[in-house]
């Protein structure tokens, strides 16, 4: 099901950067017409969102809903629905408001000098939700409710209503999220518009959350007009499974991400070719009874299983390929997880799926992919705040480094820099 590669032959080289490059190459067939659509929405504001809008879905009565029906959707739904979007919100907020601790800035003073951090919240965030196979309340959990514990006075959810019951899961996940008003529109179109803003939807300071190539490629084209959080492309999982692991759990972790999306990338880090084998036999079993089992096969075809001999070949492969999701399926995984760098979120043991940290875990279930966790982080309330350096000099301190500042400006023939400085000392500025 998956093609196998022993690690150390020309052909596991050969797949695996294969597969470092996932994320270069998901823009350069949609970029021409993202950069179309935001030209358009630029120029024409509403008239452009309205129309693409029309063009690839359903065109909205209203493009912003500042009073939406959050509360009585909540009612509206099954029981069982409403507790498990309540838990998934409590425990959501309950992870961010202890990341939020660490996020309070500081100040101390030196000999006359003091120095800081101030933590603010961004005015205005854009939080944006996937439409089309699915409808992803999650998602709006994760990514608004970090935003409100940062104290972001205004979250705007832009997601693609269907203007239907099916939109109840939404509205209930936005009162739930704190979200205060939603933009009916989806794709590069409602990207373009929270970036620049149209005459019905104001500009964000901040973009967050996941979405097709589209939306993936135009958060990346308006930044600099607008932050983002990361680049979030298709789901991606590596499973690191040594012979001990049971290839039923194995496949059914691969599969659950699989079934997101055909371009999503399942992965597997094994102890052998029997295991690869079994967990193929595994998924072809499991594929028989699955809902989305199209959607699933076609992104099997992304994905690769490696034989690893070694658990620290297992870690270097893990780190070369540095995925969105890292489960392991091995003894002592903690300490495998310590030789391993590259994750966006890890699962540690057998008995952490995936899907836990999809819905109820804590932690925000919008990481980097196609490698991007190298450098890029899981969203959180830092992604919504923005800091400022305060520095402050007593004019005894100032005296002490007068010398070495003017000099530092002179040497780079910043003369000015330096008599801003002896204003201030009392020294004659140099003519």
């Amino acid at each position: 099901m998956l093609p196998i590669f022993a690690i150390g032959t020309p052909e596991a080289e050969a797949a695996l950067k294969r597969l470092e490059g996932r994320g270069e190459w998901m823009h350069e067939s949609v970029e021409p017409v993202v950069r179309e659509i935001i030209a358009a929405v630029r120029a024409e504001g509403d008239a452009a969102v309205l129309r693409y809008q029309e063009r690839f879905g359903r065109r909205p009565p209203s493009l912003l809903v500042r009073v939406y029906p959050g509360i009585a959707a909540l009612e509206r739904l099954a029981p069982h629905d409403r507790a498990a979007l309540a838990l998934a919100a409590n425990r959501i907020r309950a992870f961010h408001v202890r990341a939020a601790e660490r996020e309070t800035g500081f100040r101390y003073e030196h000999e006359g000098i003091t120095l800081g951090v101030r933590v603010t919240p961004v005015g205005r965030a854009g939080i944006y939700a996937p439409g089309g196979k699915a409808r992803y309340p999650s998602s709006v959990l994760m990514a608004a409710i970090p935003a409100q514990v940062a104290g972001v006075r205004e979250i705007l959810l832009a997601t693609p209503l269907a203007g239907d019951a099916s939109d109840d899961s939404l509205y209930a996940a936005a009162h739930l999220a704190g979200v205060t008003a939603i933009v009916d529109a989806g794709g590069a179109q409602a990207i373009a518009a929270l970036a620049y803003g149209t005459p019905s939807i104001p500009r964000v300071d901040k973009i967050a959350g996941p979405g097709n190539a589209y939306v993936t490629c135009a958060k990346r084209l308006v930044y600099g007009a607008v932050d983002i959080d990361s680049i979030a492309g298709p789901s991606e999982i590596l499973v690191v499974a040594d012979d001990e692991a049971d290839p039923r759990v194995i496949a059914a972790d691969l599969l659950s991400q699989a079934e997101h999306d055909e371009a999503a990338y399942p992965l597997l880090v094994c102890a052998s070719d029997l295991m690869a084998r079994a967990v193929g036999r595994e998924l072809e079993a499991q594929l028989a009874t699955l809902p989305r089992a199209r959607i699933a096969r076609a992104a099997l075809g992304n994905g690769a299983a490696f034989v690893a001999d070694t658990r620290e070949r297992m870690a270097q492969v893990a780190d070369r390929l540095a995925s969105e999701h890292l489960a392991l399926h091995v003894e002592d995984a903690a300490g495998l997880l310590a030789s391993i760098h590259r994750a966006g979120a890890a699962f540690v043991g057998r008995t952490t799926p995936e899907a836990v940290g999809d819905y109820v875990a804590g932690p925000s279930h919008v990481l980097p992919t196609g490698g991007a966790v190298r450098f890029g982080s899981p969203l959180g309330v830092y992604d919504f705040v923005t800091r400022t350096s305060i520095i402050e000099y007593s004019p005894e301190a100032l005296a002490r480094h007068a010398d070495a500042v003017c000099t530092f400006a002179r040497l780079e023939g910043l003369e000015a820099h330096a008599r801003a400085v002896e204003a201030r000392t009392g020294h004659s500025l140099r003519k």
